[in-house]
């Protein structure tokens, strides 16, 4: 079943993306540079821990 998500992986991607507005919203709204860019680390970790955890099911 190629193509199919599960409902664990389209959470993390939503998930991923609204880390990464709250970063925008930090880094161009609230001035808190430092925030920003440690929020903004998020997402990928949280892809690659998505991506990780999907290759050890195959």
């Amino acid at each position: 079943m190629k193509g199919k998500f599960s409902p664990f992986e389209i959470i993390i991607g939503l998930l991923a993306i609204v880390i990464i507005f709250i970063s925008e919203y930090y880094y161009t709204v609230l001035k808190d540079h430092d925030r920003a860019i440690f929020i903004g680390l998020w997402p990928p970790t949280m892809l690659v821990l998505l991506v990780y955890l999907n290759s050890k099911k195959k």
